[in-house]
């Protein structure tokens, strides 16, 4: 099988799972919240055909191969007795959460299998792994290897302090003191105003040093950790941007072009690293593996942001009610949700066609 054929299949798979575990989420949750569903459906309507019943719920094969769907009983219409309008406002909660939930799990689980392979990052070191020619990094002296103790006066201990200092201090000659073969050398750096697409204003690539877990289990804490922090950064990058700290690049969206081209490099980065590992030439890679997290985590924070139309969306509608005893009428929840929903499509389409025309540079290391 060509590397392109499976890096199209590993796409195919991936995208076509995250959605499927998004709403067995929601479907899950809603028969233990005793909320009646109606259809879980595998692909995008029109139907092809009723695969089976089970406790009143049909499953079913769509003409679209997306993806799927679940259709709760009475999501917009509170009058529908055993539907999701209907129940108690937590129990609504626990559904509209529980597909966001299992897309984080999801990134969990793939966390701890990559861990368990690589070892866990010690996030108290900061370490040079790799510089770009000619950029003002290497232009400093800057070296991989290079362990990062002292910048602009400030005692590294994470990569974000870098590089939040980095864009604080454009165009500014920074001092930077780093461990060197066990040695203190001290350098000066200015980081560039105006840099590549897919590059930042020093030039380098910065990682943490890992150290190796006994087990599978061991290495779950720092999974959910992680993940947490993951969203974190998602959540702040718009912040950061405002306070000029990120770059307009970090915050670029990737579209299906975009992702597909992804996972065409990572699989053949995989598949070539693997070849050399066991000739005995140098160590496997995990960008397939780094892709599917990256997704998940996305695809988790992105829904729950107070968007209408999105899970974040209808939680938001949800809370008051929680909190003052008072619903938000339904037709209202239902028009500024269906609204907020056709410009959301309508946005989307705006970006993936962006993105076919222009797709984000994929630069593996």
């Amino acid at each position: 099988m060509s590397t392109g054929l499976l890096g199209g299949i590993t796409f195919v798979l991936v995208f076509i799972g995250m959605i499927l575990v998004h709403e067995i989420g929601h479907f899950v949750a809603a028969r233990l919240m005793k909320i009646d569903v109606e259809e879980f459906g595998f692909g995008i309507p029109p139907r092809m055909l009723t695969l089976f019943t089970w406790k009143g719920v049909k499953f079913t094969l769509n003409w679209l191969p997306l993806g799927g769907f679940v259709r709760i009983k009475g999501e917009d219409d509170p009058s529908v007795p055993e539907g999701m309008s209907a129940a108690k406002p937590w129990k609504r909660l626990v559904v509209l959460v529980s597909g966001v939930a299992m897309n984080l799990l999801t990134a969990v689980i793939a966390y701890s299998i990559l861990f368990t392979n690589i070892g866990i990052p010690d996030r108290t070191t900061t370490i040079i792994t790799g510089l770009e020619a000619g950029a003002p990094a290497e232009q400093a002296g800057i070296q991989p290897g290079d362990i990062v103790l002292l910048y602009n006066g400030v005692h590294i201990t994470d990569t974000d302090d870098l590089i939040a200092i980095t864009f604080k201090n454009l165009g500014q000659p920074l001092s930077l003191l780093v461990a060197r073969d066990g040695l203190p050398v001290e350098l000066t750096v200015t980081p560039r105003v105006d840099y590549p697409v897919g590059s930042g204003p020093m030039g380098v690539m910065l990682s943490n040093p890992y150290r190796p877990v006994d087990s599978w289990f061991q290495a779950i804490p720092f999974s959910f950790k992680v993940t947490g922090q993951d969203m974190g950064t998602l959540f702040a990058l718009p912040f950061r941007l405002i306070a000029g700290t990120a770059s307009p690049q970090e915050a670029q969206i990737g579209g299906p072009r975009t992702i597909w081209n992804f996972f065409q490099a990572a699989v053949a980065s995989d598949l070539e690293s693997r070849q050399e590992a066991e000739a005995g030439q140098g160590q496997a890679t995990y960008y397939t593996l780094g892709v599917i997290i990256a997704l998940s985590v996305s695809l988790g924070t992105l829904n729950l942001l107070p968007i209408p139309g999105l899970d974040g969306g209808r939680i938001l509608f949800t809370l008051p009610e929680m909190l003052f005893r008072r619903a938000i009428p339904a037709k209202y929840q239902t028009a500024i949700n269906g609204t907020a929903l056709i410009l959301l499509i309508l946005l989307m389409m705006f970006f993936y066609i962006k993105d076919f025309i222009n797709p984000i540079t994929i630069n593996l290391p």
